[in-house]
């Protein structure tokens, strides 16, 4: 509706004035005038108005006054005008967006149970929800099939502490709304929600005929269909588990003791590799009391052979 503006309404109450004033019985004719000249420019009188001022002035002659007619005509127009202006510029608020809840859209998909209990034991699912009712830039989010987590290896999921579980479920979304054509001009690597003391965890995005594949440098898998893609949301599927390489790379070796240093082995010439000798060790020394008493009975018996030959 065309809103009126100060300007037009004086013009309007002014050119309603200059009419009122003319006499009850004036009419408008047209002047002669050359067909060389251009007919002079008149205001048409609205018969209207005309003749309910013409019947005013009857009853009435001071009614035709601008006073009395245009003043209160100018009012009107006014405020119908201030009342339209009113109507046209209030709009009415639309209802707000309802909160986005991510465990209905993984519910909805049916067959992503490990990785709801995943968002609810680590509270991941809670932070989530909340960076989505306040964020500008949005989130991407790749939701493992439960056949992906049945397909690690067993016990995997509970080798990981507290800590490295929670890694694990933020590596899974970015912080940035993608769509498959964002996918295709992305540049690596992107990272992730997920970080550790070396610094945040990445992957590496790849496209090829219409096909988006999503690598951690430990696997890769496709990204499959969508299940919700509206911002500031996006989850697609993949059919495996990401795996980080932080968490689920190839460990250095543990370093290994020094081998022991083996004791030299002595050369077999000198007097000390030989060793004492047997008969050495059989033989008790002359100093010791066992040898004094061994020579004391060799003098004994050299004695008595001595006696022996002489008789």
């Amino acid at each position: 509706m065309h809103e009126w503006t100060k300007d037009s309404l004086l013009m309007i109450g002014f050119s309603l004035t200059r009419q009122l004033q003319r006499p009850a019985h004036a009419t408008v004719f047209p002047l002669p005038h050359s067909p060389s000249k251009a007919p002079p420019c008149a205001l048409p009188l609205c018969p209207s108005l005309s003749s309910i001022a013409a019947a005013r002035h009857r009853h009435h002659p001071m009614a035709s006054s601008p006073i009395f007619v245009g003043l209160p005509t100018f009012l009107l127009l006014l405020t119908t005008s201030g009342l339209c202006g009113q109507a046209t510029g209030a709009v009415a608020p639309g209802p707000k967006p309802a909160p986005l809840n991510l465990t209905g859209i993984l519910e909805k998909g049916g067959q992503y149970g490990t990785f709801l209990r995943l968002l609810k034991e680590t509270q991941v699912g809670e932070q989530i929800e909340s960076q989505l009712n306040n964020s500008f830039n949005g989130l991407t989010i790749f939701a493992p099939t439960d056949n992906a987590f049945n397909n690690l290896k067993p016990g995997t999921l509970n080798s990981l502490t507290t800590q490295e579980q929670v890694s694990l479920v933020l590596y899974h979304v970015l912080p940035r709304y993608y769509t498959l054509s964002t996918f295709e001009t992305t540049s690596n690597p992107v990272n992730t929600q997920a970080s550790g003391s070396n610094g945040v965890y990445t992957v590496n995005i790849t496209s090829s005929s219409n096909q988006v594949n999503v690598s951690t440098g430990v696997n890769e898998t496709p990204v499959n269909n969508n299940l919700h893609l509206d911002f500031p949301l996006a989850v697609y599927s993949v059919d495996k588990v990401l795996l980080a390489p932080e968490l689920f790379g190839a460990k250095p070796p543990a370093s290994s003791p020094p081998p022991a240093v083996a004791p030299e082995k002595p050369n077999k010439g000198s007097p000390a590799a030989d060793g004492p000798s047997a008969s050495a060790e059989a033989a008790p020394s002359a100093a010791s009391p066992e040898g004094r008493i061994t020579e004391r009975v060799l003098l004994l018996w050299v004695g008595l052979a001595c006696m022996g030959s002489l008789l």
